[in-house]
């Protein structure tokens, strides 16, 4: 087991890998609460992040109706934990450079397959961050929107 990493260390891990890193665990769930957990593409902007998938898809229908999420970012054994909540946008909302971005980032640009698919917009709200069990104390990097220190 690795020696625990301070707060610091891992908000700095959490914010390289929302620069750098492609794909999202992406959790939702049904007003019934019926689980679904899929991958998806992500941009982030610096408060957000940006992924899309078609508005009938079991993710695009939760996302819609719950407007919540959860995100896993990272490994198994180096994850962060992302609630968030979700806004949902018209694949055409967006400004033609937000949509560039994203298409350059991930390899896949949804606006080529038109209304069915939309953007949702996923604004953390609480972000958890560890590897091991001896940084499960301290993992909450992020509380009510604000990181901590």
């Amino acid at each position: 087991m690795t020696a625990a990493r301070s707060r610091a260390e891992r908000l700095a891990g959490t914010q390289e890998r929302l620069a750098q890193d492609v794909d999202v665990w992406v959790a939702s769930a049904s007003p019934e609460g019926e689980p679904y957990l899929v991958p998806l593409s992500f941009d982030w902007d610096g408060e957000a992040l940006l992924v899309a998938t078609p508005a009938a898809s079991p993710t695009g229908r939760n996302l819609i109706a719950t407007r919540k999420a959860r995100v896993g970012l990272g490994l198994t054994r180096d994850v962060s934990m992302i609630d968030g909540d979700v806004e949902v946008l018209a694949i055409d909302a967006l400004p033609q450079e937000t949509g560039d971005r994203f298409a350059a980032r991930s390899g896949f640009d949804p606006r080529e397959y038109g209304a069915s698919y939309r953007w949702f917009r996923i604004t953390p709200r609480r972000v958890q961050a560890w590897r091991e069990e001896n940084e499960l104390r301290g993992r909450e990097i992020m509380r009510d929107g604000r990181w901590l220190s």
